[in-house]
């Protein structure tokens, strides 16, 4: 595809992002950082149709037979969105990180993918009793509470570095205190912790994004490939995307999905890509202002 518009005006004032975050009290610089290196489906040795990672199963609008898209769609920013600073809760930071993956529910897909829910109430001494409780076995508060601490540090382990089918996570030790929180009450644990809320930058969530859910199936950089290999399935870098397609495009075409014209003559083609519907306008266009600041690597 190529590009049909301009990218937007950069605004003046663009800093190196080093967000403090303030979560109960406590600050943390988090710093932005480009995203480098292979996609994680390459990493693992994989391909698009052999995975469940990134993929939320919505493919959107088919294209019609004329080629238009039938449903109408706008683009709408909020004002100074490039620049402003937003709190996140537990369940954005599970968005933004987690639900390409482990979907709304935190099920997951497996055997490829694990649901969250158990790692998670493992983690509690008193659901765990209950959960035994309800299995006819009676287990000593002791016994629960080490099982416990072993399951937190697991947990924490994943959240810091990932698994072998697990990217490891673009968290800081701040959103993961804010995150834990959403994943108790998601996975039903008794006595969850209080919501919390982290406030950071928007070329943040632009990162976040990129590297939780795009870089799942695109390579940071390498050749871009020509219409007639897209139709064959190659999946572009990142390091290309903003001079591919627009701002609009871009936000249209990850949150509501739009089709392309490939092949000779050319014809509408729909795609492979999945579309991330619980992602706002606001934070796609995050996530490609945060590929011009912040260039990808290789």
């Amino acid at each position: 595809m190529t590009k049909k518009g301009t990218n937007p005006r950069i605004l003046v004032g663009v800093f190196a992002v080093a967000v403090s975050a303030s979560l109960l009290g406590q600050s943390e610089k988090i710093s932005v950082t480009a995203v480098s290196g292979d996609s994680w489906i390459r990493h693992n040795h994989s391909t698009f149709s052999e995975t469940s990672m990134g993929k939320t199963w919505d493919l959107g609008p088919s294209p019609s037979t004329s080629g238009n898209e039938a449903a109408a769609w706008h683009l709408q920013l909020s004002p100074g969105y490039a620049t402003q600073i937003v709190s996140l809760h537990g369940s954005d930071l599970y968005r933004l990180n987690c639900q390409s993956c482990h979907g709304e529910l935190g099920h997951g897909a497996p055997p490829e993918i694990n649901s969250i829910t158990g790692p998670v109430q493992a983690t509690s001494s008193a659901t765990t009793m209950d959960r035994m409780r309800k299995a006819g076995r009676d287990m000593s508060r002791s016994e629960a509470d080490a099982l416990a601490k072993d399951s937190k540090a697991l947990l924490l382990q994943r959240l810091h570095l990932g698994g072998q089918h697990m990217p490891p996570p673009t968290l800081s030790e701040a959103e993961i205190r804010v995150l834990i929180p959403y994943l108790e009450r998601l996975s039903d644990v008794t006595n969850a912790q209080k919501n919390a809320v982290v406030k950071e930058s928007s070329h943040r969530v632009g990162e976040h994004i990129v590297k939780s859910i795009c870089h799942i199936c695109h390579n940071s950089t390498g050749p871009n490939p020509d219409p007639g290999q897209v139709l064959e399935g190659a999946i572009p870098p990142l390091s290309s995307l903003t001079a591919r397609v627009s701002l609009p495009e871009f936000v249209r075409k990850v949150t509501s999905g739009s089709t392309i014209a490939l092949g000779s003559p050319p014809a509408p083609f729909r795609g492979r890509m999945p579309v991330f519907p619980f992602l706002t306008q606001d934070e796609v266009a995050a996530a490609y202002e945060y590929l011009i600041l912040y260039p990808p690597q290789q």
